[in-house]
């Protein structure tokens, strides 16, 4: 985020200078918006041109192009800003080469001046400002590295909150009553589990009768006894 940002506020400074610098001096005394857009790839003429038609309109194409990177966070389009700046200025360069015969810069104020200076500043702080930005992909790609929280802040209203069940009070559940204690008897029969259909229930006393099963080999009703 913080290379974003550095990178945005270079890059726009950049922008700001190559559009400033057709309205410096260029060569000699003749401003660099003086310069038609057409000398460029013609050939240099004494010719003056309107703002829009001088070499002030790549600038401002180049400008346009750093808004659309910085907005989009996109090292490639910025990058691509500061290459227009860059090359239309080594064009016209060239050109004027071609028409003064050589590109000189006297002490007296002749030959090579400021703008042309500003204009390859701006466009080295456009590239400048393109490696300083971190990108939008790579932002994206660490937030899916790293993936969603597991456990979130709890608002404000429930500060006692315990993930992942959003219920406030303790993480572990505790019974108000005590324990229960494990039977100590470990004999024959304790873990013997009673069918679905066996009836668990005591069998009273009667008759001198102490043992269920006898009365089932008599013939006897275990439920309903003789009456005496």
């Amino acid at each position: 985020m913080i290379r974003n940002v550095l990178g945005s506020v270079v890059a726009l400074v950049g922008a700001a200078a190559a559009v400033q610098s057709p309205f410096h001096s260029w060569y000699d005394d003749r401003l660099g918006r003086d310069y038609r857009i057409q000398d460029l790839f013609g050939g240099i003429t004494g010719v003056s041109s309107s703002v829009m038609g001088s070499i002030l309109l790549p600038f401002l194409f180049a400008a346009l192009v750093t808004l659309v990177g910085v907005v989009l966070r996109s090292r490639r389009v910025v990058a691509l800003a500061g290459l227009i700046v860059i090359g239309f200025t080594v064009l016209w360069m060239v050109r004027q080469g071609q028409d003064a015969g050589s590109l000189t810069v006297d002490g007296d104020g002749g030959g090579l001046r400021w703008g042309v200076a500003q204009a390859l500043a701006g466009g080295l702080l456009l590239l400048l400002g393109a490696l300083l930005m971190s990108g939008r992909r790579r932002a994206a790609r660490t937030r899916r590295t790293a993936g969603p929280d597991p456990y979130p802040v709890p608002p404000e209203d429930h500060p006692d909150t315990w993930p992942p069940t959003q219920e406030p009070g303790p993480a572990a559940y505790t019974s108000p009553g005590p324990e229960p204690e494990a039977d100590p008897y470990t004999g024959p029969g304790r873990h013997r589990a009673a069918p679905a259909d066996e009836d668990t229930a005591p069998y009273p006393v009667q008759d001198g009768n102490t043992h269920p099963d006898q009365d089932d080999r008599q013939g006897r009703d275990r439920y309903h006894p003789p009456h005496p």
